[in-house]
């Protein structure tokens, strides 16, 4: 019987939610009497999100270059030295 409930619920929040998002229910947003904070808040919010670019390219570029590196990286041979107790030094190809 809860659960039932519970799911009523849910169902009709998104139905009305969704009827909400409807281009019917819409209204045009004017800025004609929008005051000085709206426009300061609006500069600050898009230089907040502008710089959030900077970390991103970052990100972007150095994934770029890890991915190219391990495509293109061709396998060198290692030639190391193996010392073993009681015998001499032996080059060991890999």
């Amino acid at each position: 019987m809860e659960k039932k409930m519970r799911g009523l619920k849910v169902g009709l929040m998104v139905g009305l939610v969704s009827l909400m998002a409807t281009p019917a229910f819409a209204r045009s947003i004017s800025f004609k009497e929008a005051g000085t904070a709206l426009w300061v808040f609006i500069i600050i919010g898009a230089v907040i999100v502008l710089l959030q670019l900077i970390p991103a390219a970052i990100l972007f570029f150095s994934f770029i270059g890890t991915a190219t590196t391990m495509a293109f990286k061709k396998e060198k041979k290692v030639e190391e030295e193996v010392v073993l107790p009681g015998a001499e030094p032996v080059t060991v190809k890999k």
